[in-house]
């Protein structure tokens, strides 16, 4: 080997560890949730000024921040931002399933989580709950944005050009009750915004009324709809409201499940 070969070499080798060391850091900063340059210098066993540039680094990045004054560093903001580009439906499926399905036990209704899917609203899990009447099995099938809860709050997120641009590719009706008005649709989306959740009453079914609320990923931005659905005389219309606290900690802690820290 050259000696200019021989230096290459030595400059990836010196260059991997530096990547792997960083990596180091930043699962121990991870699992502590917060540490001094001293302890992170301590777990990986060098010195501290080494630790001290490492740091220096990956707060320039946004991987690392300071936590406060005193001297100690936490995950940054762009670590999230990476984060939240893994998340897929089987991620929030699986890391979801469980809170749904106690949630679903504790109202006795069906519950949903949905995510978006170019124009429509995809659910990736059910659960059912005790009810005598369950709804439909809407796992991996597409769904009206405009019809649905799910829909209307994965809407409601793009905001409202987004949003609009989208209504405009056509509104079909289902039922009488069906919104096929992009305006009243508009309002409805405002409306939704504002309070941190969605109802349809019989726009997709007959019969059939549901709730939704937002579910938010590691980057803060809405990446799912956590929904419960019943039939009319069990969740009628004048009481779907007051259900979006029984969606909101449950959707939280899928978020947290997440990523989400806001």
């Amino acid at each position: 080997m050259s000696i200019p070969e021989a230096v290459a070499t030595a400059a990836e080798g010196n260059g991997a560890q530096s990547v792997d060391r960083a990596i180091t850091v930043l699962e121990i900063i991870a699992r502590r949730g917060e540490a001094s340059v001293s302890e992170v210098a301590s777990e990986v066993g060098v010195h501290r000024s080494t630790i001290s540039r490492l740091l220096g680094v990956l707060e320039s990045r946004g991987m690392v921040e300071l936590a406060g004054a005193r001297g100690r560093y936490r995950l940054g903001p762009n670590i999230l931002r990476l984060a939240g580009a893994m998340t897929s439906p089987l991620d929030i499926a699986h890391q979801g399933a469980t809170i749904a399905e106690e949630l679903a036990t504790e109202l006795g209704e069906t519950v949903n989580i949905a995510v978006l899917r170019g124009d429509y609203a995809v659910n990736v899990f059910q659960a059912v709950g005790a009810g005598l009447i369950a709804v439909n099995n809407w796992v991996g099938r597409p769904t009206p944005l405009h019809a649905t809860s799910s829909g209307k709050v994965l809407l409601a997120a793009l905001g409202e050009a987004d949003a609009v641009a989208i209504l405009r590719l056509g509104l079909q009706s289902f039922t009488a009750a069906t919104v096929t008005d992009i305006g009243e649709l508009s309002r409805q989306l405002a409306t939704a915004r504002r309070a941190g959740f969605a109802v349809t009453c019989g726009e997709l079914e007959v019969g059939l009324n549901a709730i939704a609320v937002p579910v938010r990923g590691a980057d803060g931005t809405v990446i799912a709809a956590l929904s419960v659905s019943a039939p009319d005389y069990r969740l009628p219309a004048e009481q779907l409201a007051s259900h979006a606290q029984w969606l909101a900690a449950p959707a939280d802690r899928i978020a947290r499940l997440m990523g989400f820290r806001g």
